[in-house]
């Protein structure tokens, strides 16, 4: 089982849409069996896959979520359920929700902004807890970060062997990552913990604009970030975000273009993630 945090310190850059389409094109195009992780309190990568009256009818029905595996070990308070006292379950006893026969996601949550209050007792530690617990189930994992420091970071980070920066051509894209390297390598040397960047994937590319030209240019002339920069990249396109917030992803959609450049990605990812693994 191969464990992919997707980061970036800064929103709008198409993280999750990244993630989401990734952990798609895995399970439906290359026949993987895959975990999506929302650790993301947003959790814009859940109302990816899932409406709003199918998240709450799914609550309502005992659904697992990241809460629960970070909840603190004593009685804890449900929104959904009222005023209803539940025990936290046992990491071995959290169960991801079926999206496909080869997808499931461990639903997000926003209540997970509690437990970050009352952090510490090895918080960092619960997300890869659990999955050692799944880690036959699995090929790959696919965890959507939030997009700043905070202990659900850490602990994506810690849970896993690869990271994936996608990156908006902006001016400041650059520093952006500069300084989300700082962070990775703090959360790795701290902890003992090595993790490999799996790839840096410009998103919302508009191939003819300069700012497009700029951004692939410095990262191909930085010696830390050129070997991670992939060759392909996803498209800027309304429609992606449009379709997704209707639950659609791009393998669903009719641009080819987009497909064959989501695709693109994905095997790049895997390459390099091959590649590390043969060093």
């Amino acid at each position: 089982m191969k464990v992919i945090s997707f980061v970036n310190m800064k929103g709008g850059v198409g993280k999750t849409t990244l993630a989401v389409n990734v952990a798609d094109v895995l399970s439906k195009r290359l026949g993987h069996r895959v975990l999506l992780v929302d650790i993301d309190p947003q959790f814009n990568a859940t109302q990816s896959l899932f409406s709003g009256e199918e998240y709450l009818k799914l609550r309502q029905e005992g659904a697992d979520t990241i809460y629960d595996v970070f909840a603190n070990p004593a009685p804890i308070i449900s929104m959904v359920e009222g005023t209803k006292t539940v025990t936290p379950k046992k990491l071995s006893d959290i169960k991801p929700t079926k999206v496909s026969d080869h997808l499931h996601v461990l639903l997000g949550n926003l209540e997970i902004y509690r437990v970050e209050m009352g952090g510490g007792q090895g918080t960092e530690m619960r997300l890869k807890g659990f999955l050692k617990y799944n880690e036959d189930s699995y090929d790959y994992v696919i965890v959507d970060t939030p997009p700043t420091p905070s202990v659900f970071m850490s602990s994506a980070l810690l849970a896993s062997d690869y990271f994936v920066v996608p990156i908006k051509p902006e001016p400041m894209s650059r520093v952006g990552i500069d300084l989300l390297q700082g962070v990775i390598n703090r959360v790795s040397e701290n902890n003992g913990h090595g993790i490999e960047c799996a790839g840096v994937v410009i998103t919302m590319a508009q191939h003819q604009t300069v700012v497009y030209k700029d951004c692939r240019r410095q990262l191909q002339s930085d010696t830390k970030w050129k070997s991670r920069l992939l060759r392909r990249d996803i498209p800027q396109r309304t429609a992606i975000a449009r379709e997704q917030g209707n639950q659609k992803l791009i393998l669903d959609g009719d641009d080819s273009s987009a497909k064959s450049a989501l695709v693109g990605v994905v095997n790049e990812i895997i390459k390099k993630i091959d590649d590390t693994s043969s060093d």
